[in-house]
């Protein structure tokens, strides 16, 4: 995993459930590689717009120029928020790590070991790393809500790759909730609304969320993923 830090380009596709904030992450890392002065691009994919409905979402991460969109069909980094994905083959994209490339790294939220034994045999001929940590725990013991979850899951990627700094990171979330520029969809807008309310101000919002970033930070420093282990489980 030494060779994550030092990748110029990660192809990235993110699985998940409606209502997560899959689309919603994407964007924001498209953001917070564009204030590192970096590039990406991404591409939202989900058929029915509906809280617990399969939803993809994929994203091209380099710090050279990206000229190609679409999906992501051949990841080295594949994120899970939802442990169905891989349970119930609750994914457009089955198995879970389909052109999986080697070498690579899978995050995945879950509060119990989901990987059976056909999956450890794939991911370990592939020489992956699997991070698996409970993001939804983490998000409602500090922001009280789990609707912060994309939060943490963004922060473990972000703070196990050293893409960005903590500091682009907080410009795009702010940006995210706190701007103008953003148009977001239907659905997205009522996640949005639900969102804000548990928060009496939307600085509050911000500031829950960045503290659940700068949680994973601190997580992924302390653990050593150089290592020849292929699961990594982070105590939440």
């Amino acid at each position: 995993m030494a060779e994550q830090k030092k990748k110029e380009r990660y192809n990235i596709r993110i699985s998940g459930l409606g209502g997560q904030g899959v689309v919603t992450t994407a964007h924001i890392l498209g953001s917070t590689m564009d204030n590192a002065g970096k590039y990406a691009s991404l591409v939202p994919f989900f058929g029915s717009e509906k809280r617990m409905a399969p939803v993809e979402a994929y994203v091209r991460a380099s710090s050279e120029p990206i000229y190609e969109v679409g999906e992501v069909v051949y990841p080295d980094i594949i994120m899970i928020y939802h442990s169905q994905v891989v349970t119930h083959g609750k994914s457009y994209t089955m198995p879970f790590y389909t052109g999986l490339k080697p070498n690579s790294l899978i995050i995945i939220n879950t509060d119990f070991d989901v990987l059976n034994e056909d999956d450890i045999k794939v991911l370990e001929d592939l020489n992956a790393t699997v991070v698996q940590f409970d993001a939804t725990k983490l998000a409602l013991d500090i922001a009280g809500t789990e609707l912060a979850t994309n939060m943490a899951m963004m922060g473990m990627l972000l703070g196990l790759t050293k893409l960005v700094t903590t500091e682009n990171i907080e410009a795009a979330v702010k940006e995210r909730f706190l701007g103008t520029s953003f148009v977001s969809s239907g659905g997205t807008a009522m996640l949005d609304s639900a969102i804000e309310k548990k928060f009496k101000k939307k600085e509050e919002l911000l500031a829950k969320n960045m503290e659940v970033i700068n949680k994973t930070f601190e997580m992924a420093d302390q653990v050593d993923i150089s290592g020849s282990e292929l699961i990594v489980r982070f105590d939440v």
